[in-house]
């Protein structure tokens, strides 16, 4: 179940990273996939079947149709119900703000109903892309309704979005303390903008892109040591670099390893 990635429309691109669709026969789909943070959030409209969510307490729920899936600090596994088909709007860290009313830390890994978000808007706009009978046309959609709510670009702060761009470039090797000394940036100012914009701290933000960066190596490159990929993402040692791969993913990287295991986690490889 290989994702297809599209661009966003150029007035969109400062907020939404990429679309994604994906679809597979309920066979051909593993039956737990795990959601690996990644730093952004995605609205997320089931034109298939839906999907369930496993809790880390062992509670199965069934997932809306549509909605918006918060900022995640910790894996979140999803179960297919029957076939997948499924059109992602994936933002940048900080490029769901601007579309809506809700603290953003209010929704931390948190499956969010389209109504509750948007009202009967969220409601019309849901009935529409899943009604759509293309990736096109949903595109379309979705892109009128984000640009027609898109009114004010002041909630764009600035300081949060240079220092995102900063954490993306380096793939997470970042240093808070180093990053607010070299910009003259207050660090406590600084994590209260990330809370409120990001709903995480740079130090989580940057934790999060690093282990991403992890995983493409694993799945991109021939690793002959864990060790030797603990430094080449500056890890301060191989310990160190198992226990975040395991908070993020729920399995250590040798796990990662078995049969199947890597199929089944979805995250950034675009």
């Amino acid at each position: 179940m290989k994702p297809e990635i599209y661009q966003p429309n150029s007035e969109l691109t400062e907020f939404v990273k990429c679309y994604w669709t994906l679809e597979g026969e309920k066979d051909s789909t593993p039956q737990k996939n795990t959601i690996v943070p990644d730093g952004t959030m995605k609205l997320i409209f089931h034109y298939g079947d839906t999907y369930k969510h496993h809790s880390n307490n062992g509670e199965i729920t069934i997932l809306p149709k549509c909605f918006l899936i918060g900022q995640l600090t910790k894996p979140y596994i999803v179960e297919p119900v029957g076939i997948t088909g499924s059109f992602i709007v994936r933002f940048y860290p900080n490029g769901f703000l601007p579309f809506t009313t809700i603290p953003i830390k209010e929704i931390e890994n948190t499956a969010v109903p389209l109504v509750k978000l948007f009202g009967k808007d969220g409601e019309e706009i849901g009935k529409n892309i899943l009604n759509a009978n293309s990736t096109s046309e949903r595109i379309n959609i979705i892109e009128a309704f984000l640009l027609k709510r898109l009114t004010d670009k002041q909630t764009i702060d600035n300081i949060v979005k240079s220092t995102v761009e900063t954490i993306l470039n380096a793939n997470g090797q970042f240093s808070v303390i180093e990053h607010s000394l070299q910009n003259n940036i207050n660090r406590r100012q600084l994590t209260r903008k990330f809370s409120s914009t990001i709903g995480i701290s740079p130090k989580q933000l940057s934790k999060t892109i690093r282990i991403q960066a992890a995983l493409k190596s694993l799945l991109t490159k021939d690793v002959g040591k864990l060790t030797d990929l603990a430094y080449e993402n500056e890890y301060f040692d191989q310990a160190h670099f198992i226990k975040d791969f395991k908070e993020f993913t729920g399995l250590t990287p040798k796990e990662f390893y078995g049969d199947d295991l890597k199929m089944s986690l979805i995250f950034d490889k675009d």
